[in-house]
């Protein structure tokens, strides 16, 4: 299972797992409530709160053996009752069973596990359907969802498409089509939109379109491809740092020694330059989090004083907010201490000729629309601080690549798009190596694609500690 669909299948699980232990929590307290033993529970705490542990281990075994989630989101509200009965069942009869082997049962009133076992009932249902209700309408339009992009031909897309939505375990937002047997540019006609999914590209421009689109994962469903022709595909996808699972059912005949994976009831064979471990994934993510907290510390701590400097030095808002690509082209605003005048953007243009970098890159040393106190900022990496909101709420991370502005983005070649298959970062590997002397673009880029091919935990925090003796020693920005 690649790690993005893992990381979906384990969150679902994890969140699953809280609520029904949640349910467990409310139901037992409303069972002594409702049979009026609130006394008992006060005189025998330490009895009551073992069985509830042992009701909770019931809950927690039936997740590990039991495997209760598959096919949660297929699951109707009518099967979703009758999976709760049966789930119910097990909790029931196991804590039952060991009420009866301990030889406790006649300490427990007999009523109350009845309207415990109702409760559980009641607040399991209502919090499985609560939770399908949020995946598959507010997470599925929300930009942390994952978004799909089926490769395929005409003929395939009215059975294809609603398979995928009616099958798929976890919630992957179908978002585009690209269509390969359409002789015809997409700009001819827009408005082509096959099972409420839009065709975003046609065989001209399949590679072109991903400048202009958040997609994370393609399926490519054409049975009537060779391995050649699909294999160059897949390359081209690989190259832009994009996921492909490439369904293999009308070739498993060939490939049957394979280990494939099952993605909507298709059998795919799943692509990718860097498959990460989400465990590790999610501790990075905990690291983000406890850094951002530290940063934000400190950035309330300074923004008053900043925040006069930026005032009495020229006049304007004391944040910059500007537009850059994130995640697989996730568009999101990025914040800074301003640093320039306020009219920077619109001189920008007027630079471009003075530009350092070769490639979609700018950079200019002594930079005129950089104020006094911006320099100061810049030199001292102060005028980042506020990034470590964009941080917290999962637009960046502490450690990844520089997001470009979308006027870079639209200059960018099919091989550089690898470089948004992470976050973005607040500071990199590209930062810590002597960014002011790189004036080529293809050499932020091998930084860049080093650190996602070599990227771990251990890689991120010595970066960090780099980018504090950076910092200190006011290497690097300019």
């Amino acid at each position: 299972m690649h790690s993005n669909t893992q990381k979906q299948y384990t969150l679902q699980n994890f969140i699953l797992l809280f609520l029904d232990v949640l349910s467990i929590c409310i139901a037992y307290a409303l069972a002594f409530v409702t049979r009026g033993i609130l006394s008992d529970f006060y005189r025998n705490t330490e009895y009551y709160l073992l069985i509830l542990f042992f009701a909770i281990m019931l809950c927690i075994f039936s997740y590990i053996f039991l495997n209760l989630n598959h096919g949660f989101l297929t699951r109707s509200s009518l099967a979703e009752f009758f999976f709760t009965i049966k789930y119910d069942f097990i909790i029931g009869a196991g804590l039952g069973l060991i009420l009866f082997l301990t030889q406790n049962a006649q300490d427990f009133s007999r009523l109350a596990f009845v309207f415990f076992i109702i409760y559980n009932f009641i607040f399991t249902y209502l919090f499985h359907i609560l939770a399908k209700k949020f995946v598959t309408h507010i997470y599925m339009n929300s930009a942390g969802s994952l978004k799909m992009m089926i490769i395929t031909e005409s003929q395939f897309v009215g059975k294809l498409i609603p398979l995928i939505k009616s099958k798929a375990e976890w919630a992957h937002e179908i978002t585009s089509l690209g269509l390969i047997d359409l002789d015809k540019t997409v700009q001819e006609d827009a408005s082509l939109v096959y099972e409420g999914v839009p065709v975003i590209a046609s065989k001209h421009n399949l590679y072109d379109c991903l400048g202009q689109s958040v997609v994370d994962e393609v399926l490519i469903y054409l049975p009537t491809y060779n391995n050649t022709e699909l294999g160059n595909m897949i390359r081209k996808f690989e190259m832009a740092g994009i996921v492909v699972h490439v369904s293999i059912d009308p070739y498993d005949h060939f490939i049957s020694h394979k280990t494939i994976d099952n993605y909507a009831g298709l059998s795919v064979m799943t692509y990718s330059m860097s498959d990460y471990d989400f465990h590790r994934i999610a501790i990075k993510r905990i690291m983000d989090v406890i850094g951002s907290f530290i940063g934000l510390f400190f950035t309330i701590v300074l923004t008053p004083f900043i925040a006069v400097a930026i005032k009495i030095d020229s006049p304007g808002p004391v944040f910059y907010r500007q537009k850059r690509i994130g995640l697989n082209g996730r568009e999101f605003q990025i914040i800074k201490f301003r640093s320039m005048y306020v009219d920077a953007d619109a001189k920008k243009d007027d630079l471009l000729c003075a530009n350092e970098m070769n490639g979609p890159m700018f950079k200019i040393t002594n930079d005129p629309r950089i104020t006094k106190v911006g320099r100061f900022l810049r030199r001292t990496s102060l005028d980042e601080l506020p990034q470590f909101y964009n941080i917290l709420i999962g637009q960046m991370s502490l450690v990844g690549t520089r997001p470009p502005t979308p006027d870079e983005y639209v200059q960018y070649k099919l091989q550089y798009r690898r470089r948004l298959s992470i976050k973005p970062g607040l500071t990199g590997l590209w930062q810590v190596s002597g960014r002011s002397d790189i004036t080529d673009f293809e050499d932020v880029l091998r930084l860049d694609l080093h650190y996602i091919d070599h990227w771990s935990l251990g890689l991120d925090i010595k970066i960090i500690f780099q980018t504090i003796g950076v910092v200190i020693g006011k290497r690097g920005a300019k």
